[in-house]
């Protein structure tokens, strides 16, 4: 006798789901980018991947929000990062500056505006800029550190 068993069961359901999509084009990049360790709609995974839903340190950043956001995109980040209390050790986050300046640019406003209220666009001058000279982590470290009170 043959025993069948419904794939809900087996877990196997959600592997054979249709894939996400998204309404924007930042919106999307960002689904087929970066959800995979900073979850959808940016709310972090604890332990790998820090929440980009960050109030507090966006609010702390101001005006450097774009900056710091770029020069992350560009040039990565790794090391420790504490974010809403919660402490980030050994963080590898990879350089995404194979994407195209319009693409990095769709994303990173998309992280601002979208996921986090901001009124900030990204400039397409900023983008150009930190691709010829992405910050290195420790500077990008301290920019994160001196946001937070």
């Amino acid at each position: 006798m043959r025993v069948r068993t419904p794939l809900a069961i087996l877990g196997l359901a959600p592997l054979l789901a249709a894939p996400v999509t998204a309404g924007e084009p930042g919106e999307q990049l960002f689904v087929d980018n970066c959800s995979g360790c900073h979850q959808l709609g940016g709310v972090g995974q604890p332990g790998l991947a820090p929440p980009l839903v960050d109030p507090e340190l966006w609010a702390g950043l101001g005006d450097k929000a774009p900056n710091y956001l770029v020069g992350v995109l560009f040039g990565g980040l790794t090391g420790q990062i504490t974010a809403q209390g919660q402490v980030y050790i050994g963080v590898a986050m990879p350089p995404q500056s194979w994407m195209t300046d319009e693409e990095l640019q769709l994303v990173a406003d998309y992280v601002l505006q979208d996921l986090n209220d901001l009124e900030v666009a990204v400039d397409p001058a900023l983008i150009e800029t930190t691709r010829a000279a992405p910050p290195s982590h420790a500077d990008l470290r301290e920019t994160r550190r001196s946001a937070m009170p």
